[in-house]
């Protein structure tokens, strides 16, 4: 699923225009995009929390030559589901 379709499920059901459901959907990832730049962990009961973890320096291999190359330090964004999700997801097989 798109953008595009998340934006057109949520006119269908809410009834926004389509531009005000995209500024909506805009403004949702800026926050959450500003939030995790400034180390703040979102959370979304229902859904999940978003926070930033933080990976060590480490060696790995370029898959094209086989080099070993020095990754640094970094910082990456991390998406933990809620219990809610979880059971939504098992129910459906």
């Amino acid at each position: 699923m798109t953008k595009a379709d998340i934006i057109g499920k949520i006119t269908e059901a809410v009834g926004l225009t389509k531009i005000e459901t995209e500024a909506v959907i805009n403004g949702f990832i800026v926050v959450i995009n500003e939030a995790l730049k400034n180390g703040q962990e979102v959370e979304i009961r229902g859904l999940g929390s978003f926070r930033i973890i933080e990976r060590e320096p480490r060696l790995a291999r370029n898959p094209k030559t086989g080099e070993m190359i020095q990754l640094p330090k970094r910082r990456v964004p991390q998406f933990r589901p809620s219990k809610d999700l979880k059971k939504a997801v098992n129910e459906t097989k």
